[in-house]
């Protein structure tokens, strides 16, 4: 583990330097990976420097010890301890730091989510759901942009896709993929029995232009009029945009914005990413283990997570989490959950000698 440490912070002080040099300083495409890079690394050199200045406090500890005078011999061994405890505690934090990093985490993300089983009222928890996702990027300061949405009459979403941009969007977002569940008593009724109703989720990382490359000529372009619930917001022009891309048979579509070109830039977007989905999906079929994370697969037709209205309960089906916090959940309070399913997977990961 510290051969890999000291390579990576070699490796860290090649890159600081290339930084410098001019000639790559002019290359924007150059300049821009290796400084990606190097924040991807400041973290876990920072910490091996702290845990290395820890040895160091130790080790100077120890000669104390050895001092003919006794004040300062248990001055010392106080120092001893401490220095021992915190490069225990440093040792484990550098073990998680050199999980490998998922290449995507990075990443903004495009979220669609669905009303499943359940009607009307899995449209309008399904746009519950998109208001929580919105007050959580929010709370973290990133961009939220509707792709495209069909809502019903009651204010619901039959489905609804929208771009999340922002550093790191996707690291904590990916663990929403998959089936949530509602138990309440339908907000179509005024009294009666709780049902249960399922919602959706997928959730792609953006791909960019250069990573997935689409012909042209494999793609059919249909555009028509956007229309609102109940007639409303409806577009006198041919603006909403329908791309089929037929090699793949995957069709998208976009009608938020007014302008025609704009909503044919979202749809591709939307495009890039679910064909980079697939081929993310393609190589990981090839190399799977037996073993299946105990967060799930992420698979979106597997149930993740019910939300329970009568016991204002959320229960996290892939850890055994239950929280009593419905309401500030729901109102995108979702970091106690998510740092969760982050601190399963890294555990399995360390378990597992991943590390």
């Amino acid at each position: 583990m510290f051969e890999k440490l000291e390579a990576t912070e070699q490796k860290y002080e090649d890159i600081s330097e290339k930084l410098t040099n001019p000639d790559i300083i002019s290359d924007t495409k150059q300049y821009a990976a290796l400084m990606k890079e190097y924040k991807s690394l400041t973290p876990l050199v920072e910490k091996f420097r702290e845990y290395k200045r820890a040895l160091t406090s130790i080790s100077e500890s120890e000669e104390m010890m050895k001092d003919a005078d006794s004040e300062i011999r248990e001055l010392a061994e106080i120092d001893y301890l401490a220095g021992k405890e915190s490069a225990g505690k440093l040792t484990e934090e550098l073990k998680v730091l050199l999980i490998p990093k998922d290449p995507d985490d990075d990443r903004s993300v495009i979220v669609e989510i669905r009303g499943g089983a359940g009607g009307e009222e899995a449209n309008l928890f399904a746009n519950s759901l998109f208001r929580m996702y919105n007050l959580y990027a929010e709370a973290r300061r990133w961009k939220v942009e509707i792709v495209n949405a069909n809502q019903t009459d009651l204010g619901g979403f039959k489905e609804v896709s929208f771009l999340i941009e922002g550093e790191g969007a996707y690291s904590r977002l990916k663990y929403e993929s998959g089936v949530h569940r509602v138990q309440r008593v339908p907000e179509t009724e005024s009294q009666g029995r709780v049902h249960t109703s399922t919602v959706t989720v997928a959730v792609l990382p953006e791909a960019d232009d250069v990573e997935i490359e689409i012909d042209e000529k494999d793609l059919k372009t249909d555009v028509f009029r956007a229309s609102g619930a109940g007639g409303q917001h409806i577009n006198k022009t041919e603006s909403a945009v329908r791309i089929t891309h037929i090699p793949s048979g995957i069709i998208v579509e976009c009608q938020d914005e007014r302008s025609q070109h704009k909503n044919k830039d979202k749809a591709m977007k939307v495009l890039r990413s679910k064909l980079y989905e697939a081929a993310l999906n393609e190589r990981n079929d090839k190399i799977a283990s037996t073993r299946r994370s105990q967060v799930g697969t992420g698979d979106r037709s597997e149930r993740i997570r019910t939300y329970n209205f009568p016991e204002s309960r959320v229960s996290d089906h892939r850890i055994g989490l239950t929280l009593y916090k419905l309401e500030a959940i729901l109102n995108g309070d979702l970091d106690e959950i998510i740092d969760a399913l982050i601190t399963a997977v890294q555990a399995e990961k360390l378990s597992s000698a991943e590390v």
